[in-house]
């Protein structure tokens, strides 16, 4: 996550910052800080340091520190140095032999990297604020120092590796990119690098519970956001990360390092990328319409560049708007859709029986690329695309639709603007149209038996994206009901159990959604909300008014009786 400052790149600095003095630890320091992530919305804090390593000193939210207990700030702390010691081993030499070096000593003259972890708002696993890299006599707010920050949410779990990682990410396109050939990266292109980072350093290898499994999740909620427009919201992280899985796995992380040094930006620098990397043939455009292809079928034997290579990805398949024609005689349908440049938007049609017409259509000088799917009876597709010649409308058909071709699935995306996005992209209306035409008359019979296939084939379709929905939505627990108390500091399967029913209950109780076995900080706070949620039947017949985080009898009885059990 990355917190955009527009400015105007100076060629040379007013001055230089005096270097750093040497920290000490227990040294307390005020810290400025993004009141868009503090989870209190405020400007400054003052923060511990409580961990200095060769590379990193790690400074703690104070009031945070203090408000835990001895046992707790030791785990903390032992997690802290485990993961300065990755950073030391593994994030840093790997990311900076792939995309080139932070600025060092930088503008502190310290060359340790400063990482401040406070209480964020909910969602949030870091950011990196661009003005700490000038002096304060250029940005009062700057904080003049190498500097990253981390969700005090995220440093007690499994993630913490991925969101230094990808805070990293940034902190290195700045050098490379804003301050030594002073052009300022796209947002979207420089959280894409970001997201590829634990990836490449093989921190998503084990899906469950990682970062690459919540993106693409928030992938599947929303998969029509916008690739290029940069709000910082879930959904954008959602999008960047599968289409830049998706283009690695295609033509290289080398395409990403290119990109990053070159002198263009956003999609110029992409496409000058794929040009020196020697794919003839392959820009940018290409690379994101075969992306729209691949995520909804996702079978390399329609080729390579219709399919994920990373295992983790290879049963990803995106559910699209179904589209319901009448299953007899003659009819038309009209339907109207808006779009930003650079969106997916996947729609499939089926039922009716006869010739399809599907008609295309936008309004003013728009560019849009239309592939469409035509599946069989036998369920496999034939891959083609509508040329609109120029023009804003075009129009194909479809023989024996609801016999011999059983579905339509049709993915306009919008190719207008490549360069000069932000935070607010206009969206464009277009318009199709889909009408079974008149055929020559059957018996009665052969009408009721293509009726009754194409009803069998709407049923199965309804059943699959029911089954989709579910596997999406409320998912099951590992056990029947919970027979002992537990607390924090606890492992085993009861644990895990836990952090699924936890999971169950939405975001609102589990945020995280992690499900590790494992009874940490971020279980108790997940239960301690449950327990506010049902506070008159757990709380308040013990006398208490806030959660405690303890699953006692009453907590206990609640999830069975949830769970459909009770003991």
């Amino acid at each position: 996550m990355r917190f955009l400052f527009f400015f105007i790149a100076c060629g040379i600095f007013l001055g230089f910052a005096p270097a750093s003095q040497a920290a000490s630890f227990g040294q307390v320091q005020k810290f400025l800080v993004d009141p868009m992530f503090d989870v209190s919305a405020r400007e400054e804090l003052n923060a511990v340091l409580v961990h200095e390593s060769s590379l990193l000193y790690i400074s703690v939210e104070q009031d945070w520190w203090n408000s835990l207990d001895a046992v707790l700030q030791s785990a903390l702390q032992n997690n802290l140095q485990l993961l300065a010691g990755e950073f030391e081993r593994t994030i840093y030499p790997t990311l900076t032999s792939t995309f080139g070096p932070e600025w060092s000593p930088g503008v502190d003259g310290d060359p340790k990297i400063t990482i401040l972890v406070h209480r964020m708002k909910k969602g949030a696993g870091g950011y990196f604020r661009e003005v700490d890299e000038h002096l304060k006599l250029e940005f009062p707010d700057s904080n003049e120092k190498e500097m990253l920050y981390l969700a005090s949410d995220f440093v007690n779990t499994s993630l913490a590796k991925a969101a230094l990682a990808h805070e990293f990410t940034h902190l290195i396109t700045y050098n490379q990119k804003e301050r030594l050939q002073k052009i300022k990266e796209e947002a979207w292109l420089d959280e894409m690098r970001a997201e590829y980072a634990p990836t490449l350093l093989g921190y998503n290898n084990t899906f469950e519970g990682s970062n690459l499994e919540r993106r693409l999740k928030i992938f599947l909620q929303n998969p029509s956001n916008s690739l290029v427009e940069w709000q910082g919201e879930e959904q954008d992280y959602g999008v960047a990360s599968l289409f830049v899985h998706y283009l690695t796995d295609q033509y290289g992380v080398g395409v990403l390092v290119d990109s990053l040094h070159s002198e263009s930006v956003g999609i110029p620098s992409l496409d000058e990328a794929l040009k020196q990397r020697g794919f003839s043939g392959v820009d940018f455009r290409k690379a994101f319409t075969d992306w729209t292809i691949a995520v909804f079928l996702n079978d390399c034997a329609y080729g390579k560049e219709y399919c994920y290579l990373n295992q983790n990805l290879k049963s990803l398949r995106l559910n699209p708007t179904l589209h319901l024609l009448p299953l007899g005689g003659t009819s038309r349908l009209e339907v109207s859709y808006s779009t930003k440049n650079w969106a997916g938007n996947w729609l499939k049609f089926v039922g009716g029986q006869g010739t399809l017409s599907l008609k295309f259509q936008v309004f003013g000088s728009l560019t849009f690329q239309v592939p469409y799917l035509v599946q069989a009876a036998d369920g496999t597709y034939e891959i083609k695309f509508l040329d609109l010649a120029g023009t804003q409308r075009g129009e194909f058909f479809v023989l024996d639709f609801g016999k011999e071709q059983k579905a339509l699935l049709i993915i306009p995306t919008l190719q207008s603007k490549t360069l000069g996005f932000g935070e607010s992209e206009p969206l464009f209306p277009f318009l199709l149209t889909a009408s079974i035409l008149e055929t020559a008359p059957q018996k009665e019979e052969d009408v009721i038996r293509g009726l009754q296939a194409q009803l069998a084939f709407l049923q199965s379709e309804i059943a699959r994206v029911l089954e989709e929905l579910r596997a999406r939505g409320v998912g099951t627990t590992s056990c029947a009901s919970f027979g002992t108390n537990l607390v924090l500091g606890m492992r085993g399967s009861e644990v895990r159990c836990l952090q699924e029913f936890l999971k169950n209950q939405g975001a609102q109780v589990y945020p995280e959604g992690l499900v590790t076995g494992y009874f940490g900080v971020l279980t108790r706070q997940a239960v301690m909300r449950f327990q506010e949620k049902y506070a008159a039947e757990i709380l308040t017949p013990l006398g208490f008014q806030r959660g405690t985080g303890y699953i006692g009898v009453l907590t206990r009885a609640k999830m069975n009786a949830l769970l459909g059990s009770s003991l």
